[in-house]
């Protein structure tokens, strides 16, 4: 389970364990959050398309899919 800190979320790097028509490497370029400062979703950005894709941050934390940083 990939460790991450709702602060530090933004701008933070993420690396596809499977990637999709060649999009591996994504960053997140915005973050949703609740009137309690809760987060609620992100928004992923592929590098090499800037594709962009909203998810439950939640989903990060699954390494079988995800891991941090570019690798």
């Amino acid at each position: 389970m990939n460790r991450i800190n709702p602060a530090k979320l933004l701008h933070s790097k993420w690396t596809a364990v499977s990637p999709v028509k060649r999009e591996k490497h994504f960053m997140v370029v915005e973050v949703e959050h609740d009137e309690e400062g809760a987060v609620l979703s992100c928004l992923l950005e592929a590098v090499l398309t800037q594709s962009r894709y909203s998810i439950d941050w939640h989903d990060l934390k699954d390494t079988e899919r995800w891991r941090q940083g570019w690798k």
